[in-house]
């Protein structure tokens, strides 16, 4: 399905986006979200986002998926979350297409696993090469942090959250994803990368390109925070205060 480029175009003036275009933007960006959370964002009402989500689902672009359980709250049926499809997202900006399919293939045919490894290193060698540039650019955020802004200017929409183990990078978009998909060595040079400039065993736990809404990323902290409970932004307090 073909996705018109005037739905995924961002113009420069926020609030002059066509409507639908926003609220799809807005689920790449926030991930899987309700009408009620789309309106609250984009300060609309609840009855435009629905007009505009009806008009996505037929289209394709979006689906209605169930909430977790351990995300219901109050009485009630809970709200079901729209995310994008395979479709909404192949709308956006893809770094890659078939041709890096074929490229790979053949690469695969003619120098084996090893050779589709060593491209796939190469190919992230972004993280490494800028984690530090934007780390000295950005003495306030912690280094997942960093990272999470190392991704978005790659095109990946990063974002971190705090977890009682630690914290988890999730990216809420994947330029690669097509690709990753039949070739898994893109996700798995991506996870060992962002375990080597964090100095630490990290654990990937879904992948868009396998189905997942987002790519997740287990970063487990030092000893001292998963004891105290103390988060990144608990740190920064202490240094402040």
């Amino acid at each position: 399905m073909e996705i018109s480029q005037e739905l995924t175009r961002a113009p420069a003036g926020g609030h002059d986006q066509p409507t639908r275009q926003r609220v799809v933007r807005s689920i790449l960006v926030e991930g899987p979200s309700t009408a009620a959370a789309l309106a609250e964002r984009l300060h609309l009402t609840p009855a435009a986002v629905r007009r505009h989500l009806d008009q996505l689902l037929e289209e394709g672009i979006v689906e209605p998926r169930e909430p977790r359980s351990h995300a219901v709250r109050g009485r009630g049926r809970p709200a079901k979350l729209f995310a994008l499809t395979e479709a909404g997202r192949e709308g956006f900006d893809q770094q890659y297409d078939d041709l890096a399919v074929l490229a790979l293939r053949f690469l695969d045919e003619t120098g084996g696993d090893a050779a589709v490894r060593e491209f796939a290193t190469r190919r992230v060698a972004f993280i490494e090469q800028r984690f530090g540039d934007v780390q000295q650019a950005n003495p306030q955020l912690d280094p997942t942090e960093v990272l999470a802004r190392v991704f978005t200017d790659e095109g990946y929409a990063a974002a971190t959250r705090d977890v009682p183990v630690g914290q988890q990078l999730c990216q809420q978009h994947c330029p690669v994803s097509h690709v990753a998909h039949e070739f898994p060595q893109l996700c798995e040079a991506e996870t060992e990368a962002i375990g080597r400039v964090l100095g630490r065993h990290v654990q990937r736990l879904a992948t868009i390109a396998h189905g997942d809404g987002v790519c997740t990323t287990c970063i487990p902290g030092t000893t001292q925070q998963v004891s105290t409970g103390s988060t990144p932004e608990d740190k920064k307090e202490q240094v402040t205060s």
